[in-house]
């Protein structure tokens, strides 16, 4: 199985207890690396239970961090890793804004799950970040609309490392069997597009990291 996009995990994956429901996953596992394009699977921390090749592959370029790589925790990687708008274009308006949405739901209705607890500990001590979640995030569904905060569908700026895709866009597409839902977990796929010509993606550079966040405005 296909597990990880890079670095080493901070706390142990969540797996089934259910001899049954490993196995439903082993197959599942299989099922993702028969897929061309980044696909994963995760529990409602965003903690990445499956994940295939396409997405190591998208992601194989980020640096180490010891609580935000891509194969541990999307959510994580999207608000706090530092390389993650050299990989996710328009990375505050396309990615960050949607995930804090989605990572405000999630809170709401498990709000005593420690990861989730965890998670808005490390936003709370970014200045911006805090500001971005308790004042920007509501008007920014009110300017934008309900709908731009959905997952499914939505189409966003991608920027791979492998040349034949390049500055590219993805379709996100949600589709996630009883079995998996009944777990608790969710499937997202990021469905490459040739919208846009393919470009070599530019050569990356590492930012400075002063903080866990780095998002610049609201």
């Amino acid at each position: 199985m296909a597990y990880q996009a890079g670095g080493q995990r901070s706390q142990p994956r969540p797996v089934p207890e259910s001899l049954e429901a490993q196995a439903y996953l082993q197959d599942y596992a299989a099922l993702l690396e028969a897929l061309p394009f980044p696909s994963v699977v995760f529990d409602h921390r965003w903690d990445v239970v499956l994940s295939n090749a396409a997405f190591e592959t998208l992601f194989r370029g980020v640096g180490p961090h010891p609580t935000a790589m891509p194969g541990d925790n999307f959510l994580r990687f999207v608000l706090f890793h530092p390389d993650a708008g050299t990989i996710l274009g328009d990375h505050e308006s396309s990615w960050c804004l949607p995930m804090l949405a989605h990572f405000a739901a999630s809170l709401e209705r498990h709000g005593q799950d420690r990861g989730l607890q965890s998670i808005r500990r490390d936003i709370a001590q970014d200045p911006i970040m805090e500001a971005a979640y308790r004042h920007g995030l509501p008007h920014w569904i009110r300017a934008v609309g309900a709908n731009a905060v959905e997952h499914d569908g939505a189409v966003r700026p991608l920027v791979h490392p492998d040349p034949r895709w390049g500055r590219t866009d993805c379709r996100i597409v949600g589709e996630t069997p009883n079995t998996l839902q009944n777990m608790g977990y969710a499937r997202m796929t990021l469905v490459l597009r040739e919208s846009r010509k393919a470009t070599p993606a530019p050569r990356r550079t590492r930012t400075a990291r002063h903080g866990t966040a780095h998002l610049r405005i609201v």
